[in-house]
């Protein structure tokens, strides 16, 4: 219990330590972030805020999970993180050192993301041998097969995106991942995978800690380095804790950010250049409604705590 305690204590004070000096560093390298301008205007302004905070978390988490042990499951999961964060940094450093504002192409951050699905699925493949599903809410077990890892595939490149498109705010992605990475840390729990459990609470830490710099008016931003490994790290806790499904509850504040990317283009092409929205991700659209930027996050972590809180009932009624 000890060393559940102190994983997230350890991933706050490590960020809280090494925020401040990480943020002077990234101003001397002028590693600012570049607003685009078809971003509401209120945004411009924040142009050059120092961008790849995302590795104080990486950092905190990994000093963090020093008092857990490397189990198998851990190791994957931290390979997930990681993998994705050093996806996030090529990007990030493309942006912020070579001045391309887009980073990688599509297809580049695709190709790398599809690479590093496939190489956990080759593992679950060959080592798990477990394609079987929970079905929420219907509370069946159905064997799916090969379809599984297709399954496991998608939701790996998903969430990593997903994630990724949450974080458009001061504070967003950390304050909505906070209740994810905390329901995830207590079915893990209940699981008796302590070693994950841990896991998710050093992610939850890290997110805390990265909000002492981050909540508005933000000193640093997170960056595709922070938000690509913290989606690798939730795709990774639903996988090992075999709650895929659940995710898109727990998790339902990215499935909508990116569905309202989806209908967007959908919409547009269909429409020959309408939008649905104002602007996506959705949290954009609300922004140009006339929402202050913190109402924006606070109704949208709101709605966070609401998701996860139902995905952990709907757990607990098909455990207990």
């Amino acid at each position: 219990m000890f060393k559940l305690v102190a994983i997230p204590v350890t991933a706050f004070i490590v960020c809280a330590l090494i925020g401040p000096v990480l943020i002077k560093y990234l101003h001397k390298l002028n590693f600012g972030q570049s607003i685009r301008e078809c971003g509401p205007a209120s945004h411009m302004k924040k142009s050059g805020t120092p961008t790849m905070g995302g590795l104080m978390m990486l950092a905190a988490l990994a000093l963090a999970l020093l008092w857990g042990s490397f189990t198998p499951r851990v190791v994957i999961a931290l390979v997930l993180t990681l993998g994705h964060g050093a996806i996030g940094f090529i990007d990030d450093y493309i942006k912020v050192v070579m001045k391309r504002n887009l980073g990688l192409t599509a297809k580049q951050k695709f190709l790398l993301q599809f690479i590093l699905a496939g190489a956990y699925v080759y593992f679950a493949e060959t080592h798990i041998g477990n394609t079987e599903l929970w079905v929420p809410g219907l509370n069946v077990t159905l064997d799916f097969g090969w379809g599984y890892y297709a399954l496991a595939f998608v939701l790996l490149v998903g969430t990593t995106n997903a994630v990724n498109l949450t974080d458009g705010l001061d504070g967003l992605v950390s304050f909505v991942s906070l209740p994810v990475t905390l329901a995830f840390a207590f079915i893990a729990y209940m699981q008796g995978l302590l070693d994950l459990s841990g896991f998710a609470l050093g992610m939850a830490g890290a997110c805390l800690g990265f909000l002492l710099f981050n909540r508005h008016p933000a000193q640093v931003f997170m960056g595709d380095t922070g938000s690509l490994a913290l989606g690798g790290g939730v795709a990774a806790l639903a996988l090992l804790t075999r709650t895929e499904l659940l995710l898109v509850i727990i998790g339902g504040v990215y499935v909508a950010e990116a569905l309202s990317v989806i209908i967007q283009v959908g919409y547009f092409r269909l429409t020959g250049g309408k939008r649905f929205f104002r602007m996506a991700p959705v949290h954009h659209h609300f922004e140009l409604g006339g929402w202050r930027e913190v109402k924006v996050v606070r109704v949208f972590t709101i709605f966070s705590l609401a998701l996860s809180a139902a995905g952990l009932w709907l757990w607990l009624t098909a455990v207990l």
